[in-house]
């Protein structure tokens, strides 16, 4: 049986004629960082005072262990999940084998060989301008050369991230001792008929004695299947009856099924029930869910649509898009991949796009997405840049795009391959023809190399040329009648009420900024004094006019708070839940025309004023309990029309939803000025659209409408705030177990309790909430323990509420 041997422990890394402790997996500024030679470059400016790391040669070392096994084995193999990203290995000074490819792994034969081992890695900067050297300039969106290597795009810096441009041996490292044959590759092929699931295992072999006679054998939910290994190749097949269909959130369960295959040797009968005289070589194991997975993107009246189809059902997708977790994505554990895709499932959200300018995740990803029923839309690793397609990249391109696709087919939670991220956009729209003169820029990864692999690899899902991509060159990249369109002119140039003067059919981008949680801000920014402008929040704020654009999208809304810190902490945080409701309520509400919204963005890989709903230290913004709103089964809205107000009811549940919207005038110092019952009937996964009369429309600043059923709410105010007259907010603050209750004598809006300003670690289980006069809201509290009057006065002073004139 083949016998593995992590390599995790005895590396060091040379630094200077030292050799430091170093940590496998992980990355030369973790170890850098461990042994206090360089400070956090997530604190303060520090990240510009690491720059020359990214510029220099590193060497990892450790002896190769006397393993025991490798005497009882014909063949041993080093093995690398993943090397970043320029890398030479030698065994005592001898070479075995070169790298430059992040995102693949790397297997060499050491068999016989012991010794030191060293895995010199050169500088990815290095590496990246030798290839633009050879290859010629290509347009991007960013100065770094980050398109002429392998490597995730985003280490070299966004306008969310910073620039830091790792080295390392970034996934685990082993050897592996076998003899006769290993199991070299498994293509699983997963579908499902009639309630019969079928698991097609596409085997591939390598021997070390060629006469050897092998046998295949597999087993999943209770069926067991065996072929005979001809030369290097065997497919099995098995057929299970009554499978249970693996479902997205909030559409049914996600049953696992357990694949066992096993690489046997000797002659037995594949017939025969047990194993006869054949001993077990090798096995692969792996978990698989049964489910059928369409994308419509039939031509209708509309345009083009862009719409998931799971196990036939048409889906809106409620989606966020993913990038890596942390700069250093080898400090990514389980643990965390569990905890921000549970805050996802929590909030509501069904898809997970993984963005183009990062990585393939690692396993324990995948794995919760398929268990929290997350689906998973993968991007290739092409991200805003012209990409080279001449050797050596191309290769590296194919190698790293078929190893990916078989790798991540067991998982029924990916259900889409998309070609790259805004690149065929970038062609069309950001000079790139001009400039390239001709020149390879990638079309021919997207339109042909990846479509190609995909095809022989994975059919079971579809493919896609790009985000944005309309499908064809007929028509602009982003056209939003046709296919997946990204919406950044808004928060470019315009308020986000212009997110309703368009119903895209499938919206892959958009999204707002705003800086990060207080505590998050306080810790990264330690000693400084916050100010919008000061130092360390422009340091975090890397964006282009990032600070311009927050304070043009407020001034429409809100007074500018001149000098106060904390006001426009919390009105920009407002604006930014404020701008994705605009666009969803709208986006959600015009279904089936539009099939998804994805939120550019979920997370974020450091502290960093962002896009993102939560922020670099793991705290939820307003955005993200605004989400849970949102992306909930059943959603209430108000829109307004040339024609007058709507009321959409929007039911994405299994069932019907009927009842009566109970709708009120009112004035803002309370007054119900009118009121009326709707009644209101939406089909399962429909929308409901009725008028609302004339009479129960607010006219001018001073008034409001109201609609509530069955415990939600929407809200229709006809002004911006800065021209209403708001009262001054009067409210009661009292302690009960578990948080706190706040009592309105007022109107109310946007009341916020930004726990962190209680404790570090406290959380709120909620976020913006807008009461009306007499209502009470109980806002749970984790984290932080209220004792007595002084602990209220601080919950108090925790909590921030749009104010008049401000």
């Amino acid at each position: 049986m083949l016998e593995a041997s992590p390599l995790t422990e005895g590396w060091i890394l040379r630094h200077e004629g030292a050799a430091l402790p170093a940590r496998v997996p992980g990355c030369v500024h973790t170890d850098l960082l461990a042994a206090g030679v360089i400070e956090d470059p997530f604190l303060g400016r520090n990240e510009t005072g690491v720059a020359w790391v990214g510029r220099r040669e590193w060497t990892y070392e450790t002896d190769l262990p006397a393993v025991s096994a490798a005497e009882r084995h014909e063949q041993t193999d080093l093995v690398f999940e993943g090397l970043d990203t320029v890398a030479e290995i030698l065994l005592d000074g001898r070479p075995v084998g070169r790298t430059r490819n992040m995102h693949r792994s790397y297997r060499f034969d050491v068999t016989g060989m012991t010794g030191r081992l060293s895995v010199r890695f050169g500088s990815a900067y290095a590496e990246a301008e030798a290839v633009r050297g050879r290859l010629g300039e290509r347009p991007s969106a960013y100065p770094e050369p980050y398109a002429y290597v392998r490597k995730m795009a985003c280490s070299f810096g966004w306008d969310w991230g910073p620039t830091l441009v790792t080295a390392g041996i970034w996934r685990p490292a082993r050897l592996e001792h076998w003899s006769t044959a290993r199991i070299a590759r498994v293509r699983p092929l997963v579908t499902v008929e009639d309630g019969v699931g079928r698991v097609e295992l596409a085997v591939e072999v390598e021997r070390s004695r060629v006469e050897a006679p092998l046998t295949l054998e597999a087993t999943v939910g209770g069926v067991r299947a065996r072929a005979q290994v001809d030369g290097t190749r065997a497919t099995v097949r098995l057929d299970v009856p009554d499978v249970d269909l693996w479902w997205p959130r909030g559409y049914g369960e996600q049953p696992l099924y357990d694949v066992e295959l096993t690489l046997l040797h000797g002659e037995a009968s594949v017939s025969a029930p047990g194993r006869g005289e054949a001993g077990t070589l090798d096995a692969w194991r792996r978990r698989i869910g049964f489910r059928t997975v369409e994308l419509d993107r039939r031509p209708d009246a509309h345009g083009t649509g862009f719409t998931f189809v799971v196990n036939g059902e048409r889906l809106f997708a409620r989606g966020v898009n993913w990038i890596p977790d942390d700069v250093f994505p080898s400090r990514v554990s389980r643990v965390r991949y569990r905890e921000r895709l549970r805050q996802a499932a929590d909030a509501g959200v069904d898809l997970v796009r993984v963005w183009g300018g990062g990585i393939y995740e690692s396993e324990d990803f995948y794995d919760a997405c398929d268990e929290l029923g997350l689906l998973v839309w993968q991007d290739f690793p092409f991200a805003c840049a012209a990409y080279p397609e001449e050797q050596p990249l191309r290769g590296e391109v194919e190698a790293e795009a078929r190893e990916n696709v078989v790798r991540l087919m067991p998982h029924p939670s990916l259900v889409l391959w998309n070609g790259n991220n805004e690149n065929l956009w970038g062609f069309r729209d950001w000079d790139w023809e001009r400039r390239l003169a001709g020149e390879s820029w990638g079309e021919g990864y997207y339109l042909g190399l990846l479509p190609r692999v995909v095809a022989e690899s994975d059919p079971t899902r579809p493919y896609t040329a790009g985000s944005p991509w309309s499908g064809s060159w007929d028509r602009h990249p982003n056209d939003p009648a046709h296919g997946t369109h990204h919406s950044w002119e808004v928060w470019n140039q315009v308020d986000y009420a212009d997110y309703r003067l368009h119903v895209p059919r499938f919206v892959a981008e958009f999204g707002w900024q705003a800086p990060p949680a207080y505590a998050t801000l306080r810790r990264a920014l330690a000693g400084e004094e916050l100010a919008p402008g000061s130092p360390g929040m422009l340091h975090h704020q890397k964006a282009e006019d990032g600070n311009g654009k927050l304070e043009r999208g407020l001034v429409r809304h809100f007074a500018l708070p001149e000098g106060d810190f904390d006001r426009w902490h919390y009105l920009t945080q407002v604006n930014q839940a404020r701008a994705v409701a605009a666009g969803i309520e709208h986006w959600r509400s015009s279904w089936p025309v539009c099939a998804g919204t994805v939120v550019w963005q979920l997370n974020d890989c450091w502290p960093v004023t962002s896009w993102a709903a939560i922020d670099g230290d793991g705290r939820e913004k307003p955005l993200y309990h605004e989400l849970r709103r949102l992306y909930a089964d059943r959603l209430l809205t108000l829109r307004a029309q040339d024609n007058g107000l709507v009321l959409a009811a929007v039911n994405q549940s299994a069932d019907g939803w009927s009842g009566t919207v109970v709708l009120r005038r009112m004035s803002v110092e309370g007054a119900v000025l009118a009121r009326a019952g709707l009644d209101v009937s939406a089909g399962r996964r429909s929308v409901a659209l009725l008028p609302v009369p004339g009479e129960l429309e607010p006219v001018g600043p001073e008034e409001y409408l109201v609609a509530d059923v069955d415990g939600l709410r929407a809200l229709h105010f006809p002004a911006a705030d800065r021209e209403i007259p708001y009262p001054r907010p009067e409210f009661e603050v009292a302690l009960v177990p578990g948080g706190i209750t706040v009592t309105a004598h007022t109107l109310v809006r946007d009341l916020l309790l930004q726990a962190d300003r209680l404790a570090p670690r406290a959380r709120a289980d909620r976020g913006l909430v807008t009461l009306l006069p007499g209502e009470t809201v109980t806002i749970g509290v984790r984290g932080w323990e209220a004792r007595g009057e002084r602990d209220a006065a601080a919950a108090r002073s925790a909590l921030y509420c749009v104010e008049p004139g401000r």
